[in-house]
């Protein structure tokens, strides 16, 4: 595994931070008698993993200014994470609510977030040309766009703010069926991620979103997937994650990115799962850290793999782990022996 060949540059990342209240024991919320709590939001984790790795990273949201969000900021900041762009006003902060699944039983999640403070979000209301100001890139997903009236527009401005100023676009299509349908998002999307540097997007989201017709579930199928997509909305660089298994605790990951027309597999790892929630956010930080730090595709791809597989072993939605351990997984090592 090749070190990074330089240190990257700035990373903005810009959607809604919540608070996850998880049941413990793997408990039901009708049977549960105390929650756990965790901040979250997919932006949020990109911008923990890049920063976790040393990169600088700053959030941009809109959060209230109440004792809850002070404490979520409080985190972020504990995580390197720069928040001196979030917006303090608005009634709420959104709240998911998380029974985790065991087996054969999948975990379950609950949105709270009608209301939060980033859903009622104006146009104009950030000064998309001073917070991009100095950054190398620019990460926002599909979850934003469906919180509130006028989510999109901004998103929307966002983009077109970064492309102006040269800074590379990163975006994760993030689908959730709680927010909005799949024909919505077919409505929004395709326009706002063209042109984009580089695309998060599972095989799912590329057929029913963005209108792929590729069939299959082979390598050979998988890359020309990520291929049309890279060619239909003239994209830099397009990356999944390829999962399977039967049950909530193991199955197997692996990571895809296509980049100039060639596709690039990490290796399969096999996973023992604590809590996959933010294991492709972990994923997106993790390869766009290694694509600013100017690692050669293969090493990347591994990295960012890696820095998923790693995120399944910790509590919560924010990784935790260094460059060097993920290195250090990315090139085979594994947890069967104490480290003394």
């Amino acid at each position: 595994m090749t070190k990074p060949l330089h240190f990257p540059g700035k990373l903005v990342c810009f959607g809604e931070v919540l608070a996850r209240l998880a049941t413990r024991e793997f408990l039901p919320l009708s049977d549960a008698h105390q929650l756990e709590l965790h901040f979250a939001g997919a932006e949020a984790n990109v911008a923990a993993q890049y920063a976790a790795f040393g990169g600088a990273v700053s959030l941009v949201s809109r959060m209230p200014a109440n004792r809850l969000a002070d404490a979520c900021l409080e985190k972020l900041r504990a995580r390197g994470v720069e928040v001196s762009s979030v917006l303090r006003e608005g009634g709420r902060l959104g709240l998911y609510f998380l029974e985790p699944g065991f087996g054969a039983r999948a975990s379950v999640i609950t949105y709270d977030r009608a209301h939060s403070a980033i859903s009622e979000v104006r146009p104009g209301q950030f000064d998309w040309e001073r917070l991009l100001s100095g950054a190398e890139w620019f990460h926002w997903s599909g979850i934003t766009p469906p919180l509130g009236e006028h989510t999109a527009v901004v998103c929307g401005e966002a983009v077109a703010a970064a492309r102006r100023l040269g800074v590379k676009v990163s975006c994760d299509i993030n689908y959730r069926g709680a927010l909005w349908t799949m024909a919505e998002a077919a409505a929004v999307m395709p326009a706002l991620v063209r042109g984009a540097d580089l695309l998060f997007c599972g095989a799912t989201e590329a057929r029913l979103i963005l209108g792929a017709r590729t069939e299959g579930a082979d390598d050979g199928a998988y890359g020309e997937l990520a291929g049309w997509l890279a060619k239909e909305y003239a994209v830099g660089q397009v990356a999944m994650l390829i999962r399977s298994g039967a049950t909530a605790h193991e199955g197997t990951l692996r990571g895809l990115c296509v980049s100039e027309g060639h596709p690039v597999f990490s290796r399969e790892h096999q996973l023992a799962i604590v809590d996959r929630i933010g294991s492709g956010d972990s994923f997106a930080g993790a390869l766009l850290y290694a694509s600013a730090s100017g690692m050669a595709a293969d090493a990347a791809i591994d990295f960012a793999t890696a820095a998923a597989v790693w995120k399944h072993t910790i509590p919560g939605d924010w990784n935790r782990c260094s460059v060097a351990e993920i290195q250090a997984l990315a090139g085979g090592a594994g947890g069967a022996f104490v480290k003394r």
